[in-house]
């Protein structure tokens, strides 16, 4: 291929972060340096993103600007916590990912029961940003460390769940196993107030693909744990459809963040939409992609749930939409036939077969992982195009 046409292409690059290595941005900047190592001079466009769960502030900062705020919340176990969230657009719209207050990172394993933990603290950033005169509150649902059914947000709310006995519930199982009654705020703080919802998968309240069976596990429930889990949501969502007038538990992202999403869908009433769509559309994704001759994307670990609504599956879509080639680069890559069939041009993985995960893992490993694995795309793709 002539050196001179290869120096015309333009390259997106639109990377998730690899959650305990690099941000979107620190993966973006080693992919170009091993670009730069086989060809000189290629036009890359970097748009920072999330699929609405850990890095999403962060990224909506990358890449429209403003600025980090922080509040004095509730972690899930219910202890103290400094948690930050975005600001946007004149400090007018609120950017909050919900990993932040009620993720699994401010765990430690020994510390990890859903049966006990809640999203109560989301809900205090959110009652934050309007504090703050916040018009728009955007909440990324991802990462949670929680299977509530959202019931610490409403709580937090303003929400009251009551038992049979019209006595109120306070712990999460409780309220998830024992709930008769739900009694709205009489004066929600969120009055002229937008939310937006960002979900990073399509999984429904309960069953096989439910919020229990799906994360549990990996959130520190037991098998047994996992099946009384799913009893209880599907308990409340039950309550929920009767003082709705509808059951929407089975609606695709009800799942979301251990039914996080099922809280502002089912109760709060809004519409759900996937946090990758949500952030091309804020990043003006379209736009950027201009010209392009290749997207490339990816995450820590592209498996099964990559296509479930993560961002890559985004990307890719997205890509696709725009006649566009995408590639996908992971850390580590479990193959499988939804993979296999996902579309993507090429998958592949930055990690050698014989490194151990601790040393993967690092920062500094992970950045030279990226920039050799960017070095070899490149070369393949210069010569095969």
């Amino acid at each position: 291929m002539d050196k001179a046409v290869w120096n015309m292409k333009k390259i997106v690059l639109a990377f998730d972060s690899f959650k305990g290595s690099l941000t979107s941005i620190e993966a973006s900047q080693a992919f170009i340096a091993g670009c730069c190592d086989v060809a000189r001079d290629v036009e890359f466009a970097v748009v920072a993103i999330s699929d609405g769960g850990e890095g999403m502030a962060e990224a909506m900062v990358s890449s429209l600007g403003g600025r980090m705020v922080s509040a004095d919340v509730h972690d899930p176990l219910g202890r103290s916590v400094n948690a930050c969230y975005a600001l946007v657009h004149d400090d007018t719209v609120a950017v909050i990912s919900m990993s932040s207050a009620s993720g699994l990172t401010l765990l430690d394993d020994k510390e990890r029961c859903p049966l006990h933990v809640d999203t109560f603290g989301t809900g205090e950033l959110m009652l934050d940003a309007v504090a703050r005169g916040c018009k728009r509150i955007i909440v990324g649902l991802g990462g949670s460390a929680t299977n509530d059914g959202g019931v610490g947000m409403l709580r937090a709310l303003g929400y009251r769940f009551m038992d049979a006995h019209d006595q109120e519930l306070v712990a999460t199982i409780d309220i998830l196993e024992r709930v008769a009654r739900i009694v709205a705020p009489s004066c929600t703080p969120l009055e002229g107030v937008e939310l937006c919802v960002a979900v990073d998968v399509d999984n429904p309240l309960c069953g096989v693909r439910g919020a229990s069976e799906v994360y549990g596990r990996q959130k520190g429930a037991s098998d047994d744990d996992v099946l009384r889990l799913d009893a209880a949501l599907r308990h409340y969502a039950d309550v929920v459809a009767v003082w709705r007038g509808e059951d929407v538990s089975s609606r695709s992202g009800m799942g979301a963040a251990g039914g996080l999403g099922f809280a502002f869908g089912a109760v709060l009433g809004i519409e759900l939409r996937s946090g990758i769509e949500l952030m091309l559309d804020m990043a003006l994704f379209d736009s950027v992609a201009d010209g392009a001759w290749l997207v490339v994307t990816g995450e820590g670990r592209i498996d099964r749930q990559t296509v479930m609504g993560k961002a890559p599956a985004g990307v890719l879509r997205r890509a696709k939409s725009l006649g566009l080639r995408c590639i996908a680069i992971g850390g580590s890559v479990a193959w499988c036939d939804e993979l296999r069939t996902s579309g993507f041009d090429d998958i592949c993985v930055i990690t050698p077969e014989d490194m151990p995960v601790d040393v993967a893992m690092r920062a500094d490993v992970a950045y030279e992982n990226m920039r050799v694995a960017a070095k070899d795309v490149m070369f393949r793709l210069l010569h095969n195009a």
